[in-house]
């Protein structure tokens, strides 16, 4: 099975969420958050240097449980820009 390029957006999104769960992590092990989450360390590697930008819903809710960050703060967080809309007179 071919997969699909990942666009830009998708991308910055992943970069963005990698960033959020590091900043998150903070000086904790990576180790022990995976275990946390339930998750291999090499997984959460992955999430957090982009090379994996778009991870299931599930392992992102459970690195979001992991590390005390609720899907709204993920999703505000990690989503793109809203595009300027111009105001019609």
């Amino acid at each position: 099975m071919v997969r699909t390029p990942l666009t830009p957006e998708e991308r910055l999104r992943g970069e963005r969420l990698g960033r959020l769960l590091r900043e998150a992590r903070g000086e904790r092990s990576m180790v022990a958050v995976a275990a946390s989450a339930g998750i291999s360390a090499e997984t959460l590697r992955k999430i957090e240097t982009g090379r994996a930008p778009t991870p299931a819903f599930f392992t992102v809710a459970a690195l979001g449980g992991a590390l005390g960050l609720s899907m709204d703060e993920l999703l505000g967080r990690c989503a793109p820009e809203p595009a300027a809309v111009p105001l019609i007179a």
